[in-house]
């Protein structure tokens, strides 16, 4: 036996058609109920006060979009002693108030947000017949960290920038770790406002952090009582700049990268600064074994330069960007 299946925005509305426009999308025109219900005193009524109209974005069809045309209706209310003389009609299971596009479609924004991010989630937004800016998918992102109940216990958090454009504008993003999930996202990248975030939060007994030295003080006077520790991305970063120097004193032609025991790279020094539990001879004997390292590519590119090599062929011989090697070149 054949059954029909009949389909809808969700409960409450009823298709009245469906129109293929001019820039290949589909547009569904649907309708409200009937009646309307007073979400005061609970009493239905028919008595129309007029008439308010919603666009909202829904799940795309064979790649194409789907606009829900939905026309809702105003009621006035039945009961004289109500204090509500009129009300519009509320499909919480369609879209929430205000709202642009379906409970459904947000929710896929804010799955694809959290996993790819900005600009990589709007990119497979639109190819999925879901176009979404990258910003939307920001704020749907912020709306979903606001509503995370601000009772529950954060003991593991993960900080670090992000751009609200690049090279011009960044904001701090705070993630809780042990539940892996956005808990907020400040306006800035301030020590002031991370301090006072982790004062609000006394809880925080780790505060997982990048290399840099703002995070660290913030951390210090917001959370004294936590412990900092460098990320899992940081970590492989530091070996990759200690790695990238030392390839580049041992010499390209050769591909010999010995490490010495006592070497400790830029990326180390920067955490050793920051960590109060490193002591001051440790911190020297880091700073020492650095400007040694600095000096010695900056001694072995000055010779090459006497020698007659130009900015292009030094830079391809110890595997630095020229632009570098032509600022290095300027200080004598």
């Amino acid at each position: 036996m054949r059954t029909k299946m009949k389909w809808s925005p969700g409960p409450g509305a009823k298709v009245l058609g469906v129109a293929l426009t001019d820039d290949d999308g589909w547009v569904v025109s649907a309708a409200g109920l009937a009646f309307g219900i007073c979400p005061d005193c609970g009493r239905r009524t028919r008595n129309r006060h007029g008439w308010s109209n919603r666009s909202l974005q829904d799940l795309p069809v064979q790649g194409k979009t789907v606009t829900v045309k939905l026309r809702l209706s105003r009621w006035r209310c039945a009961h004289q002693k109500c204090e509500r003389q009129t009300f519009t009609d509320r499909l919480p299971t369609i879209a929430s108030p205000y709202a642009r596009r379906t409970s459904r479609v947000s929710e896929i924004v804010g799955l694809l947000g959290h996993s790819a991010g900005g600009r990589p989630g709007e990119r497979l937004m639109r190819r999925l017949g879901m176009p979404v800016s990258d910003d939307t998918i920001l704020r749907q992102l912020k709306r979903d960290a606001a509503l995370v109940s601000c009772d529950a216990t954060i003991r593991v958090v993960g900080i670090d920038d992000w751009s609200w454009r690049r090279s011009w504008r960044y904001g701090t993003m705070i993630v809780d770790l042990e539940r892996r999930s956005v808990v907020d996202i400040l306006e800035d990248r301030s020590v002031a406002s991370v301090a006072r975030w982790l004062e609000q939060h006394p809880s925080v007994e780790i505060v997982s952090r990048d290399r840099g030295g703002l995070y660290a003080q913030a951390a210090r006077e917001g959370a004294p009582q936590a412990r900092q520790v460098a990320d899992r991305f940081h970590l492989m970063q530091n070996l990759r700049v200690a790695i990238e120097e030392q390839m580049s004193l041992g010499g390209r032609a050769t591909g010999r990268a010995l490490l010495p025991d006592k070497w400790i790279g830029s990326a180390q020094i920067d955490l050793l600064q920051d960590d109060p539990h490193v002591d001051a001879r440790q911190r020297r004997r880091g700073r020492h074994a650095h400007q040694q390292s600095r000096q010695a590519v900056f001694d072995t590119v000055h010779a090459l330069n006497e020698e007659g090599l130009s900015c292009s062929e030094i830079a391809r011989r110890r595997g630095y960007g020229r632009r570098s090697i032509a600022k290095w070149l300027t200080f004598e």
